[in-house]
Order: C-alpha cells, then sequence, then structure tokens
C-alpha cells in the first residue's frame, strides 16, 4: 500500500496515474474527496483530511508500506519552519509507529551550499527532510529546483503585457524542471521495494537555462514577444503580502529568491542520472500555449 498526500496537487494529480496504471494499491490523504476525479476516486481507498493531523495519518498509515510525502502551501503561516517542520511532526511520529517502511518526498535543492542556511523554504524543506530521516526509515528525498510550472503563476502578466518577472538576475542559468517529469521520477522509486538507506535524488530537468533563455523560447513558441523583468526583493516580497501571504512567508519567497541568485541551485554536478527529459520548450508547446490559449 502506497500513502499519497497532496494527491490534488500538480506532482500528485500527475503521480497517482502512474501507480494506478502499475496497479499498485493508493490510500490517498485530501481534504476534500470531491477535487479527486472520478476516475481515480474509484480507484484509490480516500482518508479524508489534513496529513498535518496526527489522527488522520494514524488511520491512513495503518497498514501501509510507502509513503509519498509533500507539504502544500501555507501562505498564511507565522514561518517556514513552521510551515514544512511543524506540518510534518506529526506524520513523522507515526511513519515508525506504523511500520512505514520507504519515504519518497519533495524537497528543494541546496544542501551544503553556502546559500543552505538563509534561503527562506529551501532552509525548511532541509529542516524538514532531517525531521523524517530522523525516524530512520528508508527515504528518497527528490531535490528540485523552480519548476517550469510557476510560470503559469504570471499567466495574467504574460497575456496582458507580454512578460514575466522575478528578482533574480536575467543571465544566470539555472535547472528548471517540470512538475510531470517530478512525478516520474517518484513514481520510479515508489514502485522499486528494493531500496534502502536514505539518499537526496536531484532532478534537474535537461539543461540548465536563464530567464532571457526562457522568454525567447516563450516568444518562438507564442509568436509574440514576451520579456523578462527583474524586479527588486522589496517588490518581491511586497507582491505576496498583497496576495495575502504573512509577513513570514512572504520573506521566506524573497529569501529562497535571493539565494538562488546567489547559486542555491547549483551545488549538484548535471550528470545523465539526475537530468529529466522536458525541456522548456516541450513544457511551453505542451502546457503554457495551451493555458495562455484558454479563457
Amino acid at each position: 500500500m502506497i500513502v499519497v498526500t497532496a494527491p490534488t496537487s500538480q506532482i500528485g494529480s500527475r503521480l497517482i496515474p502512474r501507480l494506478l496504471a502499475a496497479e499498485a494499491p493508493v490510500r490517498v490523504i485530501v481534504r476534500d474527496p470531491s477535487k479527486l476525479p472520478v476516475a481515480v476516486r474509484s480507484r484509490v481507498e480516500v482518508v479524508q483530511g489534513s496529513h498535518a493531523d496526527a489522527p488522520t495519518v494514524q488511520r491512513a498509515f495503518r497498514g501501509a508500506q510507502k509513503l509519498f510525502w509533500l507539504v502544500p502551501a501555507d501562505p498564511a503561516a507565522g514561518s517556514v519552519i513552521e510551515a514544512y517542520v511543524g506540518f510534518t511532526r506529526p506524520a513523522a511520529a507515526e511513519i515508525k509507529a506504523a511500520g512505514i517502511t520507504q519515504v519518497v518526498e519533495v524537497t528543494a535543492l541546496g544542501r551544503n551550499t553556502p546559500q543552505a542556511a538563509d534561503a527562506g523554504y529551501v532552509t525548511a524543506s532541509l529542516a524538514m527532510d532531517d525531521l523524517i530521516s530522523s525516524t530512520g526509515v528508508h527515504q528518497r528525498a527528490l531535490a528540485m529546483p523552480s519548476f517550469m510550472d510557476n510560470v503559469l503563476m504570471q499567466g495574467r502578466p504574460l497575456r496582458d503585457r507580454g512578460v514575466f518577472s522575478l528578482p533574480i538576475p536575467r543571465d544566470i542559468e539555472l535547472p528548471s524542471c517540470s512538475t510531470d517529469d517530478i512525478a516520474a521520477v517518484a513514481a520510479r522509486w515508489l514502485l522499486d521495494d528494493s531500496w534502502e538507506g536514505q539518499a537526496e535524488v536531484p532532478v534537474l530537468g535537461p539543461e540548465n537555462i536563464s530567464f532571457d533563455q526562457m522568454a525567447r523560447v516563450m516568444s518562438e513558441v507564442l509568436g509574440r514577444h514576451i520579456a523578462y523583468e527583474q524586479i527588486s526583493l522589496a517588490s518581491y516580497k511586497d507582491q505576496f503580502e498583497r496576495f495575502g501571504f504573512s509577513s513570514a512567508m512572504a520573506e521566506g519567497m524573497a529569501s529562497m529568491a535571493r539565494a538562488k541568485s546567489e547559486g542555491l541551485d547549483l551545488g549538484v554536478e548535471r550528470t545523465a542520472q539526475n537530468s529529466t527529459p522536458t525541456t522548456f520548450r516541450m513544457w511551453c508547446e505542451s502546457t503554457l500555449k495551451p493555458y495562455l490559449a484558454g479563457p
């Protein structure tokens, strides 16, 4: 039995069909089961609730052997540590008690870099990894750069003005991966019974790419001029506070962006094993172009 958390997320919703196609038994933890596609809901066990709640994870972990762990966004949290480590504590306490043997989790790149200690969300993600590893469970921490899919959050300025913006220099080439590739990597580990121990698994996408290069690719795919605008860290933080983020979580976003500007995501050497196939151009063709063409 594989327990999947955040099954309606971008990654979780792409992971579950892969597990079901392999005829794996799947149990999901979800606040609102109606958000699951009908075809999925009929083929999985559903535990309703939050995976931050001890009674919920106790029910969900009972009799399960494997866990896919993904912390959902909590923009109102009082701190990034609360949002990641605090959220994960009930599950960590239950992993050993329930007999979970393998955990595959989503975390971030940056461990062992000079920036890791002050990188907002990333610092908290790495602390979450340490909490899970402290249980002694066999663990694979899928370490991510920024997602290509994050570009979709800038759909309105892309449609209206042909721009997207971040506080990261336009010419620094960074890894970027698609959520579909992340789901594929997670499925491979979850469907493999043979691995043991604890390790980080970087998922780097196929290439390092700058935001200016992304703008050129988007321009070519969309058939219109797209430009990248670098904004200040202060403006970036203010933007999230206007969206309703707590000051601490908005600061966490700004700290993470600053750390990425300084090389946070460049601490892992690219290899054939940690590269995934979906290029930014492929993602623009399959995901961004249809998204912007929609209502």
